[in-house]
């Protein structure tokens, strides 16, 4: 049987390995995916699946992989280098590497602008295009959702490159340098990865009705098989390491996680896929930047998705989910505004 859904999915950098074994399971399950939206990793997968790549086959590409070829240095290399790179060019890469890569995976499909994956007679105007993208304009301090929002820039979303928005929502801060756009006005635009605004977009893809049609999956990264752990709840810095890696995790989950917890409805419908791996007895957790990972350990990530995603699916019951979250909300809250607009997070609209 096939079962038709949208799915959002949450960034996460070489963990997004992960997100393709959860990907794979819910085809499995017989689900097609019809509307998809994610932030940087997350971006990654879900312009893949729009363009007609299987769970499968994404994850054999995520897992030969070699990630240290997205360190594509700027001008100057050692020390240096660097220090030139982050002052003039605000980041480490310039991720043109990752681009020409993700173009050709692209091309392979014959798919390689937005114009490409145009749904025919979509049933709200969020639904024009099967992959959204999401991005932060740092210079006019606001989200993007790309393609849409593309227009501020006087470009036609058509013919605009999809590899072009996913590098958008990538680019991690300092990490790969910013995206360049220009507006209508001539003013230049640094664009960043969408996690610095939403790192996991799940109110993005509803359609604002009280009885949607088909179920809105969000597939969210975890560090811990148990989020309420104290573990997880929080991590000692003793270091300058530790810190910023503490500072990027809190600016990538904060805000997401507290929508979440204060949005009902949303942790029912979120495959949470832990990124701690036991491998012979230890356990390890891979981060967003780990460009080292081995085969072994993007097999255990892979499988921490497969497994995530079959234990969601032994629950999940979607008119159980409607009457306990749409129905009983229908004298609580105000139907959502047009579906041409986008609902903010965090806003009381019906999701």
């Amino acid at each position: 049987m096939i079962l038709n859904c949208n799915a959002v999915f949450e960034g996460g950098g070489v963990k997004g390995i992960a997100i393709a074994g959860a990907v794979l399971a819910m085809q499995k399950a017989g689900y097609t995916f019809e509307n998809m939206a994610g932030t940087s990793a997350g971006a990654i997968v879900a312009a893949l699946l729009a363009v007609g790549y299987s769970g499968a086959e994404i994850y054999e590409i995520l897992r030969t992989i070699n990630y240290k070829d997205f360190r594509d240095s700027t001008y100057l290399f050692g020390l240096p280098g660097k220090i030139f790179s982050l002052s003039l060019h605000y980041g480490l890469y310039q991720g043109d590497y990752f681009t020409h890569w993700l173009d050709t995976l692209l091309k392979a499909k014959s798919k390689t602008t937005f114009g490409d994956i145009k749904q025919e007679n979509p049933a709200i105007d969020k639904y024009t295009y099967k992959f959204q993208a999401i991005a932060s304009d740092i210079s006019a301090k606001k989200l993007l959702v790309l393609p849409g929002d593309l227009k501020n820039f006087g470009l036609d979303p058509d013919t605009f490159s999809i590899s072009h928005a996913v590098r958008m929502s990538m680019s991690i801060p300092l990490i790969f340098v910013p995206f360049r756009l220009t507006d209508t006005s001539g003013e230049e635009h640094l664009i960043v990865d969408g996690g610095v605004l939403s790192n996991y977009p799940i109110w993005l893809l509803d359609d604002g009705t009280i009885d949607p049609l088909q179920p809105t999956f969000g597939f969210k990264l975890l560090e811990c098989n148990d989020p309420l752990a104290a573990q997880c709840r929080q991590h000692q810095i003793q270091s300058l390491l530790d810190y910023l890696k503490n500072l990027l995790t809190t600016m990538l989950d904060a805000h997401d996680n507290y929508h979440i917890a204060h949005t009902k409805g949303d942790f029912e419908r979120t495959i949470a896929i832990p990124t701690t791996i036991n491998l012979h007895g230890e356990l390890k957790n891979i981060s967003a930047i780990d460009f080292d990972i081995s085969p072994e350990e993007s097999t255990a990530l892979f499988n921490n998705g497969l497994s995530a995603a079959n234990a969601f699916l032994e629950h999940w019951d979607f008119s159980v989910w409607k009457n306990n979250h749409r129905e009983l909300l229908r004298n609580r809250f105000t139907i959502s505004p047009p579906a041409t607009l986008h609902p903010r997070p965090g806003s009381h609209y019906i999701r």
